[in-house]
């Protein structure tokens, strides 16, 4: 792919003046990045300032209606198949206007690719200390391994221990298999609910050693810099058998991981202690607990600091940085309208442009699904995540209001691993009884909006939600308690009937009301609208309309094709975490508007 650096300073103030007076728009993020398109989009025309068609050449006769082949090269359009006058130029105004009108633009952020292929670059910081595969490395500190089955993570407490991989008895001369890797639970992770171990490897020694003297009793060590272990492979190990050793019965007894072990990530997954004496060899063990076996448990979820001796004797724990590039391709939205020469002729009587009419309808069809593939993957991002919630920490904002005692289905819509609805079960609010009014029910709509905003601050670390998404019904109940003086919450809604983008602020949080959901559809989809360089959505356009004109052979009447492509891309490694969608159920004689 060709990468040319470029000025944004420079291309900002090129740009920046002309797409203000063709499109209206002064919003200083939306500028930037638009500017940044508009350099890109002319240099994919320009082409170093050669004109795509070579001059020299004559179209010897309309033939079939056809788009424009590939030429291979500038000079080599004579070799295309023969047609129509086709009108290959891309036109720069049709594209600044299906940006200016994509308000889903405005919910993720935007980074032109300069060419159909582009590679978008993010970091990763994880918990290290040793590597997972590769052959005969340390293990590392800390690993997070797949477990579906609630009821085994259910039996999960902290310092429990099981085994993974084995040692064959020929290799360890006991007479017996011991186990590979002493795995000690700390917790379960915040964002997926998956166990999170510490890890010890077998040091290579055991006690009671030789064939008939008995059960072996293995020692394991952290793994650190150049401390060699078993050179058994984690994932190798975890995938192969049961997760223990026959001979080192685990406190808690577990079937096979549902895949390869993974290091944790210190920014989604911060564990306690990791910086203090927690999981250090000289702290080993719990105040006296002794479980089956003689075994003791470690304390290794406490957050301690080390003493002065002992920090100036211990290797610092590691935190390991990696870069990750993945490779985005453009795909296409395309959509062409035609007219008759008729048309053409009887229309201009009403001062009306035909072809411009056509290609309004085009640029109005490209926006329109442009928005809705935006909203479906917020709202499929804020499923999964909403399912994510439940299942670790056992809670969801959805709310039923009905008359009587009773439980509600809420159902999401498919989340991001499938088309399954994401679906709850959860108890419905009674209507009429402790004071509640119409009031007071459309007062836990902003509730709700504000508990999201925090859950999403607090779940994905970034900060708390910019948007939110919702259908009419729920931006009426919105608009009307806008005023609500007796429970009031900071908003700037605009109760002005018939707006749609957006309606105001509540919180912070920006909502917009989509025209295209339907009236009953009482779902809300809030989200926060990153940088680029932060988990979530991001839109990259290369080219966001092109335009093309024929003319009809048989007909002689203008023919025009609109073409968009672009990638939207789940950007990170938890994009869910930046979104959350909710649900409002209003039971038979519950009135909300």
């Amino acid at each position: 792919m060709y990468n040319q650096m470029i000025n944004e300073a420079e291309v900002q103030k090129t740009w920046g003046p002309i797409i203000t007076e063709a499109t209206g728009v002064e919003d200083r993020e939306k500028l930037s990045w638009m500017s940044k398109y508009c350099h890109f989009h002319n240099l994919n025309e320009s082409v170093h300032n050669t004109v795509h068609l070579n001059p020299n050449v004559n179209v010897p006769g309309m033939g079939d209606v056809i788009l424009p082949g590939d030429p291979g090269t500038l000079n080599q359009f004579a070799n295309q198949f023969t047609g129509s006058g086709d009108r290959p130029f891309s036109l720069l105004p049709l594209a600044m206007q299906v940006a200016a009108q994509t308000v889903g633009l405005d919910l993720v952020p935007v980074v032109p690719m300069q060419g159909p292929m582009g590679v978008l670059t993010y970091l990763d910081f994880v918990y290290a200390g040793g590597r997972i595969q590769g052959g005969d490395f340390a293990s590392p500190l800390m690993l997070k391994v797949p477990l579906s089955d609630t009821g085994e993570i259910a039996g999960f407490q902290t310092g429990d221990v099981i085994y993974a991989g084995s040692i064959p008895a020929a290799a360890t001369g006991t007479g017996a298999t011991i186990g590979a890797w002493e795995l000690t639970f700390i917790k379960l992770s915040r964002i997926d609910g998956f166990p999170i171990f510490r890890v010890r490897g077998w040091d290579g020694s055991v006690i009671n050693a030789g064939a008939g003297a008995g059960t072996p009793s293995p020692s394991y060590q952290q793994g650190a810099e150049g401390n060699n272990n078993s050179g058994i492979d984690i994932p190798a190990a975890i995938n192969t058998g049961l997760p223990y050793s026959a001979n080192n019965t685990p406190f808690v007894a577990v079937g096979d991981f549902d895949g390869p072990a993974e290091l944790v990530k210190a920014l989604e997954d911060h564990v306690t202690g990791f910086s203090g004496d927690a999981f250090e060899a000289n702290n080993p063990y719990g105040p006296g607990t002794v479980a089956a076996g003689g075994n003791a448990f470690p304390t290794i979820d406490g957050n301690d600091p080390y003493l002065r001796g002992d920090g100036e004797q211990t290797p610092d724990n590691l935190i390991g940085l990696n870069l990750f590039n993945k490779s985005v391709a453009a795909q296409t939205f395309q959509v062409a309208a035609g007219v008759t020469r008729e048309q053409v002729q009887d229309l201009k009587q009403f001062g009306i442009d035909a072809v411009a009419q056509v290609e309004a309808v085009l640029v109005n069809e490209l926006t329109q699904s442009i928005n809705k593939l935006i909203l479906e993957r917020i709202f499929r991002n804020g499923a999964t995540n909403a399912q994510n919630v439940q299942n670790v920490d056992g809670f969801n904002l959805c709310e039923s209001f009905t008359i009587g005692a009773g439980n509600a289905t809420f159902n999401l819509g498919p989340g991001n691993a499938n088309n399954l609805n994401v679906t709850f079960t959860k108890a419905s609010v009674q209507v009429g009884t402790g004071g509640e009014t119409q009031g007071t029910l459309q007062r836990r709509l902003l509730s709700k909006i504000l508990a999201s905003t925090n859950l999403i601050s607090i779940r994905g670390r970034r900060g708390p939600a910019t948007f939110a998404v919702v259908g009419g019904q729920i931006g009426t109940a919105l608009q009307d308690i806008a005023g609500f003086v007796p429970y009031p919450l900071s908003n700037t809604v605009n109760q002005a009937g018939g707006s749609l983008y957006p309606i105001g602020a509540i919180a912070g949080v920006t909502i917009y009301v989509d025209p295209t959901m339907s009236w009953n559809d009482t779902r809300v989809a809030i989200g926060r609208k990153g940088d680029g360089n932060s988990p979530g959505l991001v839109f990259m356009p290369y080219l966001m309309a092109e335009s093309v004109e024929t003319i009809a052979e048989g007909t002689m009447a203008p023919k025009i094709a609109v073409k968009s492509r672009f990638a939207l891309v789940d950007a990170g490694f938890h994009p869910e975490t930046m979104y959350y969608t909710l649900q409002f159920l209003f039971g038979a004689g519950v009135e909300i508007i």
